[in-house]
Protein backbone atom coordinates (compact mmCIF):
# COMPACT_ATOMS: atom_id res chain seq x y z
CA UNK A 1 0.00 0.00 0.00
CA UNK A 2 1.45 3.26 -0.63
CA UNK A 3 1.56 6.23 0.93
CA UNK A 4 -0.71 8.93 0.31
CA UNK A 5 1.69 12.52 0.46
CA UNK A 6 0.06 16.02 1.17
CA UNK A 7 0.32 18.49 -1.80
CA UNK A 8 1.73 20.88 0.23
CA UNK A 9 3.75 20.54 3.44
CA UNK A 10 2.63 21.59 6.93
CA UNK A 11 3.00 24.98 7.82
CA UNK A 12 5.58 26.23 10.42
CA UNK A 13 4.46 27.06 13.48
CA UNK A 14 5.89 30.64 12.56
CA UNK A 15 4.94 30.87 9.35
CA UNK A 16 1.05 31.04 10.86
CA UNK A 17 2.12 33.12 13.43
CA UNK A 18 3.06 35.34 10.45
CA UNK A 19 -0.48 34.82 8.68
CA UNK A 20 -2.47 35.61 11.85
CA UNK A 21 -0.84 38.97 12.52
CA UNK A 22 -1.16 40.33 8.53
CA UNK A 23 -4.87 39.01 8.88
CA UNK A 24 -5.00 41.30 12.47
CA UNK A 25 -3.26 43.98 11.00
CA UNK A 26 -5.89 43.35 7.91
CA UNK A 27 -9.22 43.42 10.18
CA UNK A 28 -7.13 46.51 12.19
CA UNK A 29 -7.06 48.77 9.05
CA UNK A 30 -10.53 47.92 8.28
CA UNK A 31 -12.56 47.92 11.37
CA UNK A 32 -9.68 50.19 13.56
CA UNK A 33 -10.50 47.75 16.47
CA UNK A 34 -7.96 47.58 19.16
CA UNK A 35 -5.01 45.38 18.65
CA UNK A 36 -5.94 43.58 22.54
CA UNK A 37 -9.60 43.10 20.75
CA UNK A 38 -8.19 41.43 17.82
CA UNK A 39 -5.20 39.55 19.50
CA UNK A 40 -8.14 38.36 22.04
CA UNK A 41 -10.56 37.06 19.74
CA UNK A 42 -7.61 35.42 17.79
CA UNK A 43 -6.55 33.62 20.89
CA UNK A 44 -10.11 32.51 21.54
CA UNK A 45 -10.93 31.30 17.79
CA UNK A 46 -9.68 26.97 18.22
CA UNK A 47 -10.01 26.65 14.96
CA UNK A 48 -6.92 28.07 13.55
CA UNK A 49 -4.38 25.61 14.63
CA UNK A 50 -1.45 25.78 15.97
CA UNK A 51 1.07 29.02 15.80
CA UNK A 52 4.09 30.46 17.65
CA UNK A 53 1.48 32.63 20.16
CA UNK A 54 4.93 35.08 20.98
CA UNK A 55 5.47 35.68 17.16
CA UNK A 56 2.05 36.70 16.55
CA UNK A 57 1.66 38.55 19.51
CA UNK A 58 4.50 40.66 18.99
CA UNK A 59 4.00 41.23 15.30
CA UNK A 60 0.49 42.46 15.78
CA UNK A 61 1.09 45.00 18.56
CA UNK A 62 4.18 45.56 17.32
CA UNK A 63 2.85 46.41 13.78
CA UNK A 64 -0.22 48.25 14.73
CA UNK A 65 1.59 50.45 17.17
CA UNK A 66 4.30 51.57 14.67
CA UNK A 67 2.31 51.71 11.94
CA UNK A 68 2.93 55.18 10.96
CA UNK A 69 6.53 54.87 11.07
CA UNK A 70 6.56 51.30 9.03
CA UNK A 71 4.77 53.19 6.41
CA UNK A 72 6.85 55.96 6.34
CA UNK A 73 9.29 53.73 5.97
CA UNK A 74 7.78 51.58 2.83
CA UNK A 75 6.96 54.99 1.19
CA UNK A 76 9.70 55.80 -0.49
CA UNK A 77 10.24 52.41 -2.12
CA UNK A 78 6.24 52.47 -3.61
CA UNK A 79 5.25 53.37 -6.76
CA UNK A 80 1.78 54.68 -6.43
CA UNK A 81 0.83 55.94 -2.67
CA UNK A 82 0.08 54.83 0.26
CA UNK A 83 -3.39 54.97 0.50
CA UNK A 84 -3.56 53.14 -3.25
CA UNK A 85 -2.09 49.84 -2.49
CA UNK A 86 -4.91 47.15 -1.80
CA UNK A 87 -5.73 46.95 1.76
CA UNK A 88 -3.81 42.67 1.68
CA UNK A 89 -0.77 44.16 0.09
CA UNK A 90 -0.72 47.07 2.50
CA UNK A 91 -0.98 44.85 5.37
CA UNK A 92 1.74 42.05 4.17
CA UNK A 93 4.49 45.18 3.63
CA UNK A 94 3.64 46.67 7.24
CA UNK A 95 4.57 43.24 9.15
CA UNK A 96 7.16 42.73 6.94
CA UNK A 97 8.65 45.56 7.71
CA UNK A 98 7.94 45.23 11.15
CA UNK A 99 9.93 42.17 11.49
CA UNK A 100 12.68 43.96 9.33
CA UNK A 101 13.07 46.66 11.70
CA UNK A 102 12.35 45.11 15.03
CA UNK A 103 13.47 41.73 14.47
CA UNK A 104 17.02 41.69 13.38
CA UNK A 105 17.93 38.26 14.80
CA UNK A 106 15.09 36.96 11.60
CA UNK A 107 17.56 37.19 8.55
CA UNK A 108 16.13 39.74 6.48
CA UNK A 109 15.93 36.92 3.45
CA UNK A 110 13.51 34.41 5.76
CA UNK A 111 11.29 38.23 6.10
CA UNK A 112 10.73 38.91 2.52
CA UNK A 113 10.25 34.96 1.46
CA UNK A 114 7.64 34.67 4.18
CA UNK A 115 6.00 38.08 3.08
CA UNK A 116 6.13 37.18 0.09
CA UNK A 117 4.26 33.38 0.66
CA UNK A 118 1.58 35.65 2.71
CA UNK A 119 1.02 37.82 -0.51
CA UNK A 120 0.80 35.01 -2.88
CA UNK A 121 -1.72 33.31 -0.53
CA UNK A 122 -4.08 36.32 0.17
CA UNK A 123 -2.98 39.01 -2.76
CA UNK A 124 -3.62 39.88 -6.04
CA UNK A 125 -2.10 37.66 -8.95
CA UNK A 126 1.28 39.72 -8.94
CA UNK A 127 1.10 41.54 -5.39
CA UNK A 128 3.89 39.01 -4.20
CA UNK A 129 6.68 40.53 -6.65
CA UNK A 130 4.83 43.76 -5.31
CA UNK A 131 5.89 42.93 -1.93
CA UNK A 132 9.12 41.63 -2.70
CA UNK A 133 10.20 44.52 -4.51
CA UNK A 134 9.02 46.81 -2.03
CA UNK A 135 10.86 45.12 1.17
CA UNK A 136 14.07 44.22 -0.82
CA UNK A 137 14.76 47.52 -1.02
CA UNK A 138 14.03 48.52 2.20
CA UNK A 139 16.27 45.88 3.67
CA UNK A 140 18.91 47.43 1.76
CA UNK A 141 18.15 50.85 3.90
CA UNK A 142 17.67 49.63 7.43
CA UNK A 143 19.72 46.00 7.39
CA UNK A 144 22.59 47.45 4.70
CA UNK A 145 25.47 45.89 6.62
CA UNK A 146 23.58 42.08 6.05
CA UNK A 147 22.53 42.71 2.73
CA UNK A 148 26.26 43.99 1.46
CA UNK A 149 27.62 40.78 3.38
CA UNK A 150 25.17 38.25 1.33
CA UNK A 151 25.11 39.26 -2.32
CA UNK A 152 26.30 36.79 -4.40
Amino acid sequence: MSEIKSASPAKSLRHRARELAMQGVYEWRLSAKPASLIEKATLAEKSIGRYDLALFSQLLRGTIEHNEMLAEKIAPHLDRAVHELSPVEFSVLLVGAYELIHQPEVPYRVVINEAVELAKTFGGSDGHKFVNGVLDKLATQVRAVEVSTNIK
